[in-house]
């Protein structure tokens, strides 16, 4: 395997234990002090690859492919802020998948600058990803706390501007090392142990970032949260105790489903960052640094997850796809899809994408059915009462 050395007092190994002893003073002469993984957590941080890379790609992708394909929905600004996120996970899916297994499993040593770009392609997916879902929780944010002006307020274009100016900040970001800013002493500290030729500098704003980005979703979420629950207790002393009871259960559901949300978003994020975060100020061992490469592939399960949480939860994305599926099937002289598909068409589907035009409104784009249901009222009960707003 061919080595990049580095000026150091102790000088060049010979094997990878002289490498462990020198890693263990405090310095690195090769790329092998970065492959800490044993057969056994290859084989099971491999698997965990080999399955979600694929899925995450093709869910993504499928995702992606319905909003193009759907005129009425890439109109919208919700799902184009959906599709921002599918389309960062679809990089996710292909930058972190190859070159994570092609560095720990393959123990392939590449140039700095060929690890440099394959390291800056899954920062900008992981971290476009993580800002779509901050836009798409603005969005929802908006969209139940300003009902009546929303329309006004996010716009296609609107959206489209902020989806390219964070598109552009980010890879401007993640490429930094690339255009130069990397570790001055090649391998050795102040060298991240974590990632090669990475400033510890770098890796501690870039880690701020992503903290300030999770952090701003986690309020956004909080927010609509207390305003669906000031609303329903509104209603509920304006109408019957029947219906004030179903609605506080529909706010309960609502409140289910963010926090079923912001558990996975965590979940997958915090041990990850924890360790970016350890990593400037403390001296990793290899025990950590194979517990991270574990925890790092929580990123890619969290990308698998998002259309689930996120795009097949919209009514209108769900009757979209289904349509979609059955034209493929019509052109591919799919029996068994066709005949297995047709007979739910007329009392489910059509149903429910008859009921999603004539209920929700225009000015609420739909991204979870009680968001938009939420909206909704708010918006009949503004008219009814002559522009009152809820406080």
């Amino acid at each position: 395997m061919e080595e990049w050395k580095v000026p150091t007092a102790l000088g060049p190994t010979e094997d990878n234990d002289n490498t462990s002893s020198l890693v263990a003073n405090g310095t690195c002469v090769n790329l092998d002090c970065y492959m800490v993984l044993l057969e056994a957590e290859k084989t099971a941080i491999g698997s965990i690859c080999f399955l979600a890379g694929p899925i995450t790609l093709l869910e993504n992708a499928l995702i992606l492919g319905v909003i193009i394909a759907t005129a009425s929905l890439r109109q919208r600004p919700s799902y184009l802020f959906i599709g921002s996120i599918a389309l960062a996970d679809v990089f996710a899916s292909i930058f972190f998948t190859t070159s994570f297994l092609d560095f720990h499993l393959f123990r392939r040593s590449d140039s700095p600058t060929a690890y440099l770009f394959k390291l800056g392609g899954v920062t900008m997916a992981f971290t476009c990803s993580v800002g779509s879902l901050l836009l798409t929780a603005l969005d929802r944010y908006l969209c139940i706390h300003q009902a009546s002006s929303y329309k006004v307020l996010v716009t296609r274009r609107r959206a489209l501007l902020s989806l390219m100016i964070l598109w552009s900040a980010i890879i401007v970001i993640s490429f930094l090392p690339l255009m130069g800013w990397r570790c001055p002493t090649g391998l050795t500290p102040p060298c991240s142990r974590l990632f090669p030729y990475i400033n510890q500098v770098y890796l501690a704003c870039w880690t701020s970032c992503v903290l300030i980005l999770l952090a701003l979703i986690l309020v956004a979420y909080a927010l609509i949260l207390w305003k669906a629950h000031r609303h329903e207790a509104y209603m509920t002393n304006l109408q019957a105790a029947g219906t004030g009871q179903a609605r506080m259960r529909m706010d309960i559901r609502l409140a289910r489903t963010f926090g079923l949300i912001l558990i996975i978003l965590i979940g997958c994020w915090f041990p990850v960052l924890s360790f970016m975060i350890v990593d400037v100020s403390v001296h990793l061992t290899h025990a950590q640094q194979r517990a991270f490469a574990f925890c790092s592939t929580l990123c890619l399960v969290n990308s698998s997850v998002n259309p689930l949480l996120y795009a097949l939860r919209c009514r209108e994305l769900r009757v979209a796809l289904l349509q979609m599926l059955q034209g493929l099937c019509k052109i591919s002289n799919c029996r068994k899809c066709k005949g297995a598909s047709s007979p739910r068409r007329p009392s489910t589907e059509d149903d429910n994408h008859t009921a999603s035009k004539n209920e929700i409104p225009r000015t609420s784009i739909t991204q979870l059915n009680s968001v938009s249901e939420i909206v909704d009222r708010q918006q009949l009960n503004i008219t009814e009462s002559g522009g009152e707003e809820l406080h």
